[in-house]
């Protein structure tokens, strides 16, 4: 094993006396708990049995992560992305007590606190192709439960941040590519079809939501499987088949939902005309607080400011978010926001293009071998996991352009997934594949007989 960094290589920031279990071990309770952090922010169990709601499980394991990260002595925060999400915390602490609405800034706040814990966990912990690979298991395990409940109640979430359909439908959208790539990654004809059925499957529980918005992103996240795929003529015909699955399956009214996108009635009097209406006015609140925006949270606490008296059909929106990701961003964080958020986006662009970071010339690289990764079947392994979390960031981006998705943990968990990968991939070319092929096998049979790479 090897850093994957400075701060790696010699310890955290934090200090190598704050160990207190054997590394191996707190290596495995970590990651452990991210699984466990992962079912319940996406799996939502509580919301399935709510007496477990009684105890805040989500806040309580991104605690106790936050806190299993401090002890391992291996906290980094070299990375660019976690760089720009302390600024972004920091930011978003001195709006607390300025905001119209203090408390919605402070949970707000608080509940971006929590997920960068959960993000912390990920970066450290998930420190090996083998973990990359059984968190993404997981998190599609997640969503195949989720699918199913979706489609059972006419394509609503199970509660929380995923009940309304069009957050659905979002996290669907995000699932899709996932689905697509991991087949794909694939090593053998079982996990192929099943990879295959749970891509069927998402892709009808998107049409599950009638939503017309995530129908729009699932245009968008097909195109781009298509599009990045080293199979274009089968990822053709696998597409053909959804299409197909979807033409035969999908009722008829979801068919004139779906074609009502641009009717004048939803366009000037309906959804499409409310949430343009909105949108407008949050530009126009940007526009008077461009630089440091309202406050996080607290877009519909101050939207009745700059009504000057106009109403949408007679009534006030007063109290109504956005519905966008990003008029969202825009009067609340301002310019400050867009850029560390725009920023963020970049760097997982960066971090999911697996052989461009090889040919950048990184200097733990030193352009090694430039010409090794083309016959590497981890690298082909790596660029698909890249594509498959690349492709998620997509699904959010586009669906989210109709909902106020910002505060999710979606975004910000497939950018742990995006930073992971680039440490995991930067210590494994500067290392050289022969010297990180691990002795012990997987015994999971999409990964059996594959190297192993790791970070410290």
């Amino acid at each position: 094993m090897i850093p994957s960094n400075p701060q790696m290589a010699g310890g955290s920031r934090f200090g190598a006396t704050a160990r207190a279990l054997p590394a191996q071990t707190e290596s495995n309770v970590g990651f452990y708990l991210v699984l466990v952090a992962l079912m319940f922010e996406f799996g939502r169990p509580q919301d399935f049995l709510p007496p477990l709601k009684i105890v805040p499980f989500p806040s309580l394991i991104d605690a106790i992560l936050a806190l299993t990260v401090l002890l391992s002595g291996r906290a980094s925060l070299a990375n660019l992305q976690t760089k720009l999400w302390i600024g972004l915390l920091s930011f978003m602490a001195m709006w607390v007590p300025f905001a119209n609405n203090n408390f919605h800034a402070l949970m707000t706040f608080k509940d971006m606190t929590l997920y960068f814990f959960f993000y912390l966990g990920i970066v450290t912990f998930v420190d090996s192709t083998s973990r990359m690979h059984k968190l993404i298991l997981m998190w599609l395990g997640v969503h195949a439960v989720l699918a199913i409940n979706g489609i059972l109640h006419q394509g609503r979430g199970v509660g929380g941040w995923l009940g309304d359909e069009n957050d659905f439908g979002m996290e669907m959208n995000v699932a899709i590519p996932v689905a697509f790539f991991m087949q794909q990654a694939a090593r053998n004809q079982r996990s192929k079809f099943l990879y295959m059925v749970l891509l069927g499957l998402f892709v009808m529980s998107v049409v599950a939501t009638s939503s017309r918005g995530a129908f729009l992103g699932l245009l968008g996240v097909g195109a781009y499987c298509w599009f990045y795929s080293p199979r274009k003529i089968l990822s053709l015909i696998v597409g053909l088949c959804l299409v197909g699955l979807v033409l035969v399956a999908a009722p008829e009214e979801y068919w004139d939902r779906i074609n009502s996108i641009t009717d004048d009635s939803t366009m000037e009097s309906g959804t499409a005309g409310q949430r343009m209406f909105t949108w407008g006015i949050g530009w126009e609140m940007f526009l008077a607080n461009p630089v440091f925006g309202v406050g996080q949270g607290n877009f519909p606490w101050t939207i009745g400011e700059y009504m000057g008296g106009r109403t949408w059909q007679t009534k006030s929106l007063a109290g109504r978010q956005a519905h966008s990701l990003y008029f969202t961003l825009m009067p609340e964080l301002g310019l400050v926001g867009i850029m560390i958020f725009g920023t963020m986006i970049v760097l997982n662009y960066r971090d999911t293009r697996v052989r461009q970071l090889v040919s950048s010339g990184l200097p733990a690289m030193k352009r090694r071998r430039e010409n090794e990764q083309v016959n590497d079947p981890e690298f082909t392994r790596a660029s698909l996991f890249g594509n498959a979390i690349l492709g998620g960031l997509l699904g959010y981006l586009i669906t989210s352009a109709f909902i106020s998705t910002l505060y999710y943990p979606t975004f910000w968990i497939l950018m742990g997934l995006a930073v992971a990968l680039r440490n995991t991939t930067q210590a494994y070319w500067a290392a050289g594949p022969d010297a990180n092929v691990s002795s012990s096998k997987s015994r999971n049979p999409a990964t059996e007989g594959a190297p192993e790479f790791r970070t410290v």
